[in-house]
């Protein structure tokens, strides 16, 4: 049995979670005051939707629906909307659970000791090779309804980079809004709204500064009541900027541009859901330095769906496009109306996601191929 923390998430709490001490498993709930703008939430303003409510069955009637609001460094909280609770995850989960929850994921905890028992199945999820030598999934968040995938006006824009978000949103099956913060610091913002605007046909794009509640309006229609939007983007984005002027706040910190690179200082440490005064939730994530994309094959193909036409219409099916006769993906180079760049950035993505896909493929094969340990028994 894996232990776990419950316990009321007070500023102090969230602040100081290394410092925690380890409670054992019979620990019960606390009476705690709500995190989210200090006020209590019926379980459609966290999001609850019919896809959820129809998962549950008659044994389900003693358990409570959470949603995760906040992970940090192997603990989350959840929220019922009356109270929140601090979990900590140790070992390969939480408690019971075969799976890591995330923020934006919807638990059944156990009325009676407040342990989560289910995960229920997600409408979408955000998902990424973990960073580092691990040949792991992380997931970065779920049930997501609108991306919005942050970029800047500076040197941090990059075509390559965005083409990824936008791989990954499509894959997960969620609405998305190139956002181009920090117009206010430069006079070429329309140069930068134009070059994206060739990277997916009918992709929403939206310049902003991010300090500006005027200019901000311009995001308004995606934030509707128990909508989930999340934030995703490189650290120094303006991600934290923008979600404090939505909120009316200046919550959580934020840090100035570096001179002399453009970049800004990261910020978030945690991935956190925040309720607007919209009543649409935000989901924030820390700066994103490294997006491996693994199994996300139908989202590159969508994304590059003009490269895809033009290889299925190669004479030969294995084309490096490269010398072979009859190359249809050169004859789009030649014309222009295929880029070098996207053609490199295609083969690139294509590569990567199949190679992380074998990998995390062998390792579950060898996980799986483990011998069970059996308890030795002993003669009397």
């Amino acid at each position: 049995m894996h232990e776990y923390i419950v316990c009321s998430p007070c500023l102090f709490c969230i602040c100081n979670l290394n410092s925690r001490i380890e409670i054992n498993t019979q620990t019960t709930a606390f009476p705690t005051e709500d995190f989210l703008n200090q006020k209590h939430y019926s379980l459609n303003e966290l999001g609850w939707k019919d896809c959820f409510k129809d998962q549950l069955t008659k044994d389900d009637s003693k358990m409570v629906p959470a949603r995760v609001t906040m992970t940090h460094k192997g603990h989350l909280v959840v929220s019922t909307g009356e109270a929140e609770l601090l979990l900590k995850i140790a070992g390969k989960g939480i408690g019971s659970l075969n799976e890591q929850p995330t923020v934006g994921d919807w638990l059944l905890m156990d009325r009676e000791t407040m342990v989560p028992v289910k995960v229920l199945e997600r409408t979408s999820l955000l998902q990424r090779m973990a960073p580092g030598q691990k040949v792991e999934l992380q997931p970065i968040a779920a049930n997501i309804d609108t991306l919005f995938i942050v970029s800047s006006c500076n040197t941090e824009f990059n075509l390559n980079r965005i083409e990824r978000y936008i791989c990954l949103a499509l894959e997960a099956g969620v609405n998305f809004v190139l956002v181009l913060t920090k117009e206010d610091l430069t006079e070429e913002a329309q140069e930068y709204r134009r070059q994206a605007t060739h990277l997916f046909e009918g992709m929403p794009i939206v310049t902003i500064n991010g300090k500006d509640p005027q200019s901000v309006q311009s995001l308004q229609k995606w934030f509707k009541p128990g909508e989930t939007v999340a934030l995703l983007g490189s650290s120094g984005v303006g991600k934290t900027t923008l979600l404090n002027t939505v909120n009316g706040t200046d919550k959580e910190k934020t840090g100035a541009i570096r001179v002399g690179d453009e970049k800004g200082r990261h910020t978030t440490t945690t991935r956190s859901l925040h309720v607007l005064p919209t009543g649409a939730l935000l989901i924030d994530v820390p700066g994103i330095r490294e997006l491996q994309l693994h199994d996300c094959h139908a989202g590159i193909y969508q994304a590059f769906s003009e490269i895809v036409k033009a290889e299925e219409m190669c004479r030969f099916a294995d084309c490096s496009h490269e010398r072979e006769p009859g190359c249809r993906v050169r004859e789009a180079l030649e014309n222009e109306s295929i880029t070098k760049r996207r053609l490199d950035n295609y083969l690139k993505l294509k590569e990567e996601a199949e190679k992380n896909t074998e990998e995390i493929t062998e390792r579950a094969k060898r996980k799986s191929g483990k011998k069970k340990q059996y308890s030795r028994k002993w003669k009397k």
